[in-house]
């Protein structure tokens, strides 16, 4: 099994200028990781995505790290449109997956109604339908381009595993599948080995992720939490300091024959350089105990 690594991973050093999307690359391989996913390239100035693309693909080649994943933010509810627009926005980005040479891209569902959405008093089931409708499209059209396309457990309003579960299936087509981000069900408050499980049969990709959690019953920790939608409070941690059962995660990956990519996203407030290179550690000797690798 190889192990991937998000460049919002790196977020810490692009902020402030030591690192960009591009020096990442050789960044992830002198710590140590297979492979890198890029998260919505972010070109310089005078540099269109196409090209950051092949400018990344290049380096990419050049060290014998390939890209693993795609991964681009999308709103396929808040549109006065169905969506449409998004739907073309994101196929220009399944092209930029192409040029990246990745196999895979994940893309959002919706983060919720806004305040100005006349329909949000209507649930996740309410708006199913419109959503896998425009996944559909998206994900026809990746296909002729030889891409995978996915959702990922995130954002809370698409977050637990029976809603993502529901939207793949309404979906149903085989190009189509799941980012499961072990961590993420923490955000929705559930299980994440419980949720893992219900996720296994779809997973086209896997994020291993670590949170510290406390209890919304507790104080409030402060500065680096975020609370859940029960208002317990996470925090982002290295792979293995925190709350989330990694390992257990693993196995039941395996147990369901999934054996492509584990993409690492850190966001502690440790510094990332540093958390990456324990959680690589950690994650490879987790995988060796359940893959034998």
């Amino acid at each position: 099994m190889k192990i991937s690594v998000s460049s919002y991973s790196f977020s810490q050093y692009i902020a402030d200028g030591r690192l960009n999307q591009l020096t990442c690359v050789a960044k992830a391989k002198e710590i140590g990781f297979d492979a890198i996913e890029f998260t919505g390239l972010t070109p310089p100035d005078g540099v269109s995505v196409e090209d950051y693309a092949r400018q990344i693909r290049e380096e990419c080649d050049k060290l014998g790290l390939p890209v693993s994943n795609y991964t681009i933010g999308a709103d396929l509810l808040n549109n006065t449109d169905g969506g449409k627009a998004e739907v073309e926005r994101l196929k220009k980005a399944v092209d930029v997956a192409a040029i990246l040479g990745s196999a895979s891209m994940r893309h959002d569902a919706a983060w919720g109604f806004n305040e100005n959405n006349p329909r949000n008093s209507r649930g996740f089931n309410n708006v199913v339908k419109q959503l896998a409708d425009c996944c559909r499209e998206v994900t026809e059209y990746a296909a002729s381009k030889g891409i995978r396309t996915m959702v990922e457990n995130h954002g809370q309003f698409a977050q637990e595993p029976d809603r993502v579960e529901l939207l793949i299936n309404t979906v149903n087509h085989p190009n189509f599948g799941w980012l499961c981000d072990m961590g993420n069900f923490l955000c929705a408050d559930c299980d994440p080995a419980e949720a893992v499980g219900k996720a296994a049969p779809y997973v086209f990709y896997a994020h291993a992720k670590d949170f510290i959690v406390k209890s919304g019953n507790e104080p409030n920790p402060g500065r680096g939490f975020f609370g859940t939608r029960a208002a317990n409070h996470l925090r982002g941690t290295i792979i293995g300091h925190g709350a989330v059962p990694v390992k257990q995660c693993l196995q039941v990956l395996k147990n369901a024959g999934y054996d492509g990519f584990i993409g690492v996203e850190f966001e502690g407030i440790e510094d990332c350089i540093l958390g990456l290179s324990i959680g690589l550690e950690n994650l490879r000797r987790f995988v060796g105990e359940v893959y034998g690798e």
